[in-house]
């Protein structure tokens, strides 16, 4: 269990999570909430992306906002390509021809990632798309065939997380 004090010291996990243009801010807070939960070391706010101290990003964070790093960039290919010029891998959660299925994904986990989300109702620009090393979509066996960009966060980076843990034991 991590100390609160000591919180952004104990990330178990080299994951970093990048925001495509998020319009909601409730939904920034719910990253920020499930990034403090599953020990990712820091957001990326990207363009529109609301930041921190906004109402709406507190209302839905419960406090995350103070234990997990964030940084803003005005736009999401200069953070993508800051990224990439540093050797993170690249993964952006969308649907394409060419995506992934999570399920079958092999991770890297030794090396650091950045999840890419992306707006609401646009995904991830497919400038990003093309700046990526993979896309990885989220099987879904309903009629609507998309999730709420947090709830998908939270699927893939938990995701992520135990497939870590499963490999250290």
């Amino acid at each position: 269990m991590y100390s609160n004090s000591n919180y952004k010291n104990n990330k178990i996990a080299n994951i970093y999570v990048a925001l495509d243009n998020i319009r909601s801010a409730q939904n920034v807070g719910s990253f920020f909430r499930t990034c403090d939960s599953l020990g990712v070391y820091k957001i990326f706010l990207c363009g529109i992306t609301s930041v921190p101290p906004n109402k709406e990003i507190l209302k839905t964070a419960l406090g995350a906002t103070e234990s997990v790093k964030w940084e803003y960039f005005e736009n999401t290919s200069k953070c993508i390509e800051t990224l990439k010029n540093k050797g993170f891998t690249i993964i952006c959660i969308e649907q394409t021809e060419k995506s992934l299925m999570l399920d079958k994904y092999e991770f890297n986990i030794d090396e650091n990632i950045c999840l890419v989300f992306g707006n609401e109702i646009e995904g991830v620009s497919k400038e990003i798309i093309e700046m990526a090393n993979d896309c990885v979509e989220i099987p879904q066996l309903g009629t609507k065939h998309s999730l709420n960009v947090s709830v998908a966060g939270g699927i893939v980076i938990w995701d992520l997380l135990c497939r870590k843990l499963r490999k250290k034991l």
